[in-house]
């Protein structure tokens, strides 16, 4: 799928933007702040029903405005055109429409249009708590597995509805402790399973890209753990039911699995420097591009944004390898370093565009304006 036009309105600091792509690189260039990141997380929207940074969606539309709209003219590989559009006004629902038709729940579009993002945010991956990883997981799986995404969702119902029961002050029955707790354990056994086999095959993937990006000069893994492992999940929740009631909440169950980051055989949280860590984060965001580009029906489109900070120069340049190549479909790329864009576009060659971004206007480059 390519990502031919798009048009935005008080999105975030872009007023009013009317954009052209290439359907092989587009990069853009600017100071911090400008609005670099803003126009790959609308890119990012029409694709998840969200934004990447801000899950609260009243707080994208720009200041003083009262609604933003997102529309996204794309071209599937057998030249079918798509039309995909997010409109969203204060105290107001979001509308979220393919070809003019109205999703009757947002769930439907995940995985229509694959798409992975690297950005800095990427870094709670690693820093932050494992409710970061979990959700690198969901995210990577929903976009090409619909039972998957209907388990989570029915998991996560019966999980609040239970919680609600242990915080209770008065007697709750034990059948309707089960009720929940049965569908939590029906939902979570599948999200446990399909999560096991991704990581199982997802894991040489990111430790070749690793190793390219490294060149070889560390080893990572991956491990994963869940308590689905030990025993029956309904058994699990039975078990922890007396501590939840005291707690007022489930310490058990597929929403405390844990996805173990590796450098070595240690935790790269407390062994990393922060070009290993970057280096792990890029590698891991790639395998993903690769993952979901072998198991889905469409290659996804892929958002680099200001990926070279904190890397030496070597690895950029094993980067810059790897995404000037043939492997991967539409790019969209930001940096304030306007040389790594000139490399990449050295190694990709005729098929790019490359825009100014400045104080939210984005401005198309001629090629004039390139070689001064």
């Amino acid at each position: 799928m390519i990502l031919k036009r798009i048009s935005i309105l008080n999105y975030k600091n872009l007023e009013e933007v009317e954009l052209g792509f290439s359907a092989k690189l587009n990069c853009f260039f600017g100071l911090n702040g400008m609005g670099k990141t803003n126009l790959l997380d609308a890119v990012y929207f029409l694709s998840f029903c969200k934004s990447s940074g801000n899950p609260i969606d009243s707080q994208n539309i720009r200041h003083e405005q009262d609604f933003f709209v997102i529309q996204g003219f794309y071209e599937a590989e057998d030249g079918t055109p798509e039309e995909i559009y997010c409109g969203m006004k204060r105290r107001s629902k979001k509308q979220f429409k393919r070809n003019k038709k109205e999703y009757s729940r947002f769930s439907d579009h995940i995985g229509f249009l694959p798409l992975v993002m690297v950005s800095p945010a990427d870094s709670e991956l690693i820093a932050g708590g494992s409710d970061e990883r979990r959700r690198f997981m969901d995210v990577v799986i929903s976009q090409y597995d619909k039972e998957y995404l209907e388990a989570l969702i029915r998991y996560n119902k019966a999980l609040a509805q239970r919680n609600t029961l242990l915080k209770s002050e008065f007697p709750v029955e034990e059948e309707l402790f089960l009720v929940w707790e049965e569908m939590m354990s029906q939902a979570g056994e599948i999200v446990f399973r399909k999560r096991e086999a991704f990581i199982r095959e997802f894991i040489p993937i990111f430790q070749s890209f690793y190793s390219f990006i490294s060149q070889d000069k560390e080893a990572v893994g991956l491990s994963y753990e869940s308590h689905a492992r030990d025993a029956s999940l309904l058994e699990v929740l039975k078990q922890s039911r007396e501590r939840d009631k005291i707690m007022g909440f489930s310490l058990r169950g597929i929403h405390k699995d844990e996805l173990n980051m590796l450098l070595g055989e240690f935790p790269i949280k407390k062994e990393g420097s922060q070009g290993q860590n970057k280096t792990y984060l890029v590698a891991l965001k790639l395998a993903q591009f690769d993952f979901l580009k072998r198991t889905g029906r469409t290659v996804p489109l892929l958002l680099l944004d200001d990926i070279f900070d904190k890397l030496d120069a070597s690895r950029v340049e094993q980067i810059v390898k790897l995404v000037g190549g043939d492997n991967f479909g539409q790019i969209f790329i930001t940096d304030t370093n306007r040389g790594h864009l000139d490399r990449i576009l050295h190694k990709v060659g005729s098929d790019y565009k490359i825009f100014r971004v400045e104080e939210g206007t984005i401005q198309e480059m001629e090629a004039d304006d390139e070689a001064q």
